[in-house]
């Protein structure tokens, strides 16, 4: 019962060998003197139960069959040596301390090992790869209060812009905007993205993205300058300069399950689907973005690590992704559309869509340049609840989407915006932004439907 808290965890995988046996009853004679579960560790000072596990952590994994086992073994005998030598003064009189020194002592003799030479390290450093944003960032670190390690992780953040079009900012803002013309969603001393919104319907304020163009600024040795440009119908799969990729192939890109896939460049280009589905991924500043083309509109996801994104000066204020957009360009209330219940008045020319059969769960296949539809508001909901299940801030915006425009691609383009973001966002806590219930919703007119018909009135007249 008391011996299992002094056994250290490993010890028993040396005892698969018989050359290591005697190994086996040294860590059991550390054990040997415990009282009511406790080892004899006279001080808090004497510290020989640290040597003993730093020891076994680093022989555990090691049997006769392996290249330069004598050679590992024999280094990490000097190391619990040289430890013991450190805490010896601490540890005068403890029988468990001068039991271990005997046992280094035989072993090291029988394993023909020098008094001198290199020890191994209890925490060896890993060798950093600089064009690996990973690589250079997750080190591991001594908690100053104790003999444990810990590793940091980045954090990271995410951007995405979609519809009519529709912002989830760095800051988890959902926004709706007009800004047409170009605009900055990312300028940082990394990377820089901008879009180009253009009318959806003439005589509207509602705008939509038809440009992307996205600049990779020279990294050290990892890359040179990279620009990335796509518009409607050309959703290109490689860099303006005709490259797909750029930086020599010097770091592993690991699968979900934490195993190697691979050699990859510092910064690479996959093409997911033809025309409409885009990824770039700039590993050497760990950012990842997604293009894609639905209907005549492209939409886009960012996921980058937080302090690349704060990495700008005064001149660089403007970004949407980073500040959301300017107050005179929004057109939501507060963040969130909320929601529509009253048909439009029949004298506007609005008549119910009635859905077509679509699965859930499933992308529209409506064809890119079909003539507009006027959708009703519950025409509207029915259609995007086709694939969105959740009446989150995404189905909402579908509905204002389906309604200004009447272009049923819309759904689709809310519904990957929905999948990229679920793909790209680091916290899983935060994906469901859903409007705000307020008194609001039960006015005879809701605020979606007096923007819809702000944004078709010019257009109907």
């Amino acid at each position: 019962m008391g011996r299992a808290g002094c056994c250290y965890r490993g010890a028993e995988r040396l005892a698969s060998s018989p050359s290591l046996r005697p190994l086996l009853l040294l860590i059991v004679a550390l054990c040997y003197g415990a009282h009511r579960g406790h080892c004899q560790v006279a001080t808090p000072q004497c510290r020989i139960h640290k040597c003993t596990t730093d020891f076994v952590s680093l022989t555990s994994h090691l049997t006769p069959a392996l290249d330069g086992f004598a050679v590992e073994f024999c280094k990490a005998l000097r190391s619990y040596s040289a430890c013991t030598q450190r805490t010896a003064k601490s540890c005068r009189g403890n029988l468990v301390f001068h039991s271990a020194v005997l046992g280094i002592s035989d072993l090291m003799t029988q394993r023909n090992c020098s008094r001198d030479g290199p020890t191994s390290s209890t925490h060896p450093e890993i060798q950093s790869e600089p064009c690996n944003y990973h690589s250079r960032t997750q080190h591991t670190h001594p908690h100053p209060h104790s003999h444990t390690h810990t590793t940091t992780r980045p954090g990271y953040l995410f951007c995405g812009l979609f519809g009519d079009p529709h912002l989830r900012t760095f800051k988890d803002s959902f926004q709706t905007c007009k800004v047409e013309g170009a605009w900055p969603l990312i300028d940082n001393d990394f990377l820089s993205v901008q879009v180009t919104n253009v009318p959806v319907v003439t005589g509207s304020s509602a705008t939509a993205t038809n440009k992307i163009t996205i600049i990779f600024k020279p990294f050290e040795e990892c890359t040179d300058q990279r620009v990335y440009q796509a518009v409607t119908d050309d959703l290109p799969a490689a860099f303006v300069d005709g490259t797909v990729s750029s930086g020599a192939p010097n770091h592993n890109v690991n699968g979900n399950n934490g195993d190697s896939t691979g050699k990859v460049r510092a910064l690479w280009i996959s093409e997911r689907s033809p025309g409409h589905h885009v990824e770039l991924h700039a590993g050497y500043i760990g950012v990842t973005v997604i293009v894609r083309q639905l209907g005549r509109y492209l939409t886009l996801a960012v996921r980058i690590p937080e302090e690349m994104a704060h990495a700008y000066d005064a001149t660089q204020d403007l970004q949407l992704c980073l500040n959301g957009c300017p107050t005179s360009e929004r057109i939501d209330r507060g963040g969130h559309l909320p929601l529509p219940l009253p048909l439009p008045p029949p004298a506007l020319g609005l008549h119910l869509q009635q859905p077509h059969g679509q699965g859930k769960g499933q992308p529209s296949h409506t064809a890119p340049y079909s003539a507009p539809q006027w959708f009703s508001v519950e025409g509207a909901r029915a259609r995007c609840r086709e694939q969105l299940e959740l009446q989150d801030i995404y189905f909402h915006s579908c509905v204002f989407d389906l309604m200004t425009t009447g272009d049923a691609n819309f759904t689709a383009a809310a519904f990957s915006a929905l999948k990229d973001m679920e793909s790209l966002h680091p916290h899983r806590e935060r994906w469901r932004i859903f409007p705000q219930s307020s008194a609001d919703t039960s006015q005879p007119i809701t605020w979606l439907l007096l923007l819809t018909l702000f944004a078709l009135g010019s257009a109907l007249v």
